[in-house]
């Protein structure tokens, strides 16, 4: 194992999943959280649970098992100049409730290292790429002036890719996994700052689990990529699958959305792809359409974007809407999606109405 790193995740349902593969490898992992899930975490620790190929049903893991612990507290009672890595895991938009708001003020001037895992890139993070004017893209975020005060070379992006839901029926220390694929994160500007990473993923690796007398390999890896365009690829998905679960009145399964019309659906991943190759990916940084399709056979939920309308939220990340100010911005046709982010508005006004 490499230097025992002290993590904080801010966010604790999806960050559950990254925090217990770090504990699980000898890492320390702070989680950022309501005092309801502080309470619960701080008492009975992390559940996640994990399905394994070529197994039935799932492992459950316990951060209680793990060599690394797995702790959490509020906001107001973390410093982050105590860890040597931190990783924003909450939705976008939680980032501009106020007490949120000013830990991540302390973040940004700890400079501390920080990881996004959320589908929406942070601002300073696409400021790192080129030729892209930040100050057309603010109106796609909720609160854009929380990532001001951040240094961009400090900021590196990881594509949320495994799928995670909470049970409804289940405590909110529970984490139900349904599809266990990778992390797939950009490196930083900085060399040193990217050993932080590969020393991780190297320890996540290297873990094995003792699954009665046989020890066997975990899926959901941390995979560090020299592209900024490999996180991009969750774009595609994005605007092809998840959001189009939302539909006028209801939400529907992001399977439904992919295979109702395949076709359509490959066109909007195809442009999306197109967009990222415009701003420098190269085709290996990607997932081709096929391989997509495939894995959305399994998606038999709708995507949390889509479950989060409808259940009245009031503000969702916006990716669709910063796909189209990019497209606009390079100066693209925006008609193919346009009627995905104008469903996504209606339902978005319906829900600040009420």
């Amino acid at each position: 194992m490499n230097k025992k790193y002290e993590i904080l995740i801010l966010g604790a349902s999806y960050g559950s999943l990254l925090g217990i593969k770090l504990a699980l490898a000898g890492h320390n992992v702070k989680l950022v959280c309501l005092p309801n899930e502080v309470e619960l975490i701080n008492k009975e620790g992390v559940i996640v649970r994990l399905p394994i190929k070529g197994e039935k049903g799932v492992e459950e893991l316990r951060s209680s098992n793990a060599e690394g612990n797995i702790t959490a507290a509020g906001p107001s009672d973390v410093n982050p100049n105590d860890f040597d890595l931190i990783c924003l895991a909450m939705q976008e938009p939680q980032y501009g409730v106020a007490d949120v708001a000013n830990l991540l003020s302390r973040v940004a001037k700890s400079a501390i290292p920080c990881m996004s895992i959320m589908n929406m890139p942070p601002l300073p993070y696409l400021a790192r790429i080129e030729n892209l004017k930040i100050s057309d893209l603010q109106e796609a975020f909720t609160k854009p002036d929380v990532w001001s005060e951040f240094n961009p070379d400090l900021v590196t992006l990881c594509s949320p890719d495994p799928q995670a839901f909470r049970p409804p029926d289940e405590p909110i220390n529970v984490l139900q996994v349904g599809l266990p694929t990778n992390f797939k994160v950009a490196s930083f500007a900085s060399d040193e700052n990217t050993k932080i990473l590969r020393n991780l993923q190297s320890d996540i690796e290297s873990f094995l689990y003792k699954k009665g007398q046989d020890t066997i390999e975990l899926p959901v890896k941390l995979k560090v990529h020299d592209s900024l365009f490999v996180p991009l690829a969750k774009w595609s998905m994005l605007l092809a699958g998840n959001y189009r679960c939302v539909q006028e009145n209801e939400a529907r399964s992001i399977k439904e959305a992919v295979h109702s019309d395949i076709r359509v659906t490959e066109g909007i991943y195809n442009w999306v792809s197109e967009l990222a190759r415009d701003l420098g990916a190269s085709s290996t940084d990607q997932v081709p359409f096929e391989k997509y399709a495939k894995a959305a056979e399994s998606l038999i939920r709708p995507s949390s974007a889509a479950r989060a309308l409808f259940t009245g939220a009031k503000n969702i990340e916006r990716v669709d809407r910063l796909v189209r100010l990019i497209a606009l911005q390079m100066g693209k046709d925006v008609s193919i999606i346009d009627s995905i982010i104008d469903t996504v508005d209606r339902r978005l006004e319906i829900n600040r109405k009420s």
